[in-house]
């Protein structure tokens, strides 16, 4: 871990941590969980009557417990339905990475359990959502960017709230959690590979 700059609050409940991942091995654990558990581009539900659409980023999911969804809804899972084998094991590595980065800015108990690993080539986003499927609300959301610069978007509580983009870099952490838990966000369309680590206690 390389961490100089101290903690950018951009909201209440929000920080990024310019850096503190930079050293974070992604490679090497990378080929032996997607071996486990292959990306796969998932459905989401309809939104203000349209059809449910296929996500452009591609996905899987270490831990305990994976995040999934498919017409029917978004929920946590401990067998991954594409090899109904369970998710592998979260690298040590970046287990500890995301509790010290949680810890940094006042998470002190932070323990994920679910850890989702997205997949951005030229063109892919995400649009704006909100992590509410956790079991755990109390607990922050802890995100990682490797690869590509991005543009992320933080709302606020309501979908129609104002939105700002901010850019994020290799390295780059942003923790929200408290009053922010449920900030809408999401990452404008991309122009190159980028992969994203967002850690949650979901149990």
């Amino acid at each position: 871990m390389l961490f100089v700059d101290p903690p950018l609050q951009l909201k209440p409940d929000v920080w990024i941590l310019r850096g503190f991942a930079r050293s974070l091995a992604l490679a090497s654990h990378l080929d032996s969980l997607l071996a486990q558990a292959p990306l796969r581009h998932l459905t989401v539900s309809a939104l203000a009557g349209k059809k449910p659409a296929q996500m452009s980023v591609g996905m899987s999911n270490c831990g305990a417990l994976g995040w999934t969804s498919d017409a029917t809804g978004y929920r946590y899972v401990a067998v991954d339905p594409l090899t109904r084998h369970p998710w592998p094991a979260i690298p040590l590595e970046w287990r500890d990475v995301a509790s010290q980065a949680a810890q940094s800015v006042g998470w002190s108990a932070f323990d994920p359990d679910a850890c989702l690993i997205n997949h951005y080539i030229a063109g892919a986003s995400m649009g704006l959502h909100q992590d509410r499927d956790e079991a755990d609300q109390s607990q922050p959301i802890v995100s990682v960017s490797k690869g590509a610069s991005c543009k992320f978007m933080i709302g606020g509580l309501k979908r129609s709230d104002p939105v700002r983009s901010t850019q994020l870099h290799d390295g780059d952490v942003v923790v929200w959690g408290g009053q922010a838990r449920r900030m809408f966000h999401g990452v404008r369309q991309m122009g190159a590979e980028r992969w994203n680590l967002t850690f949650r206690k979901a149990g």
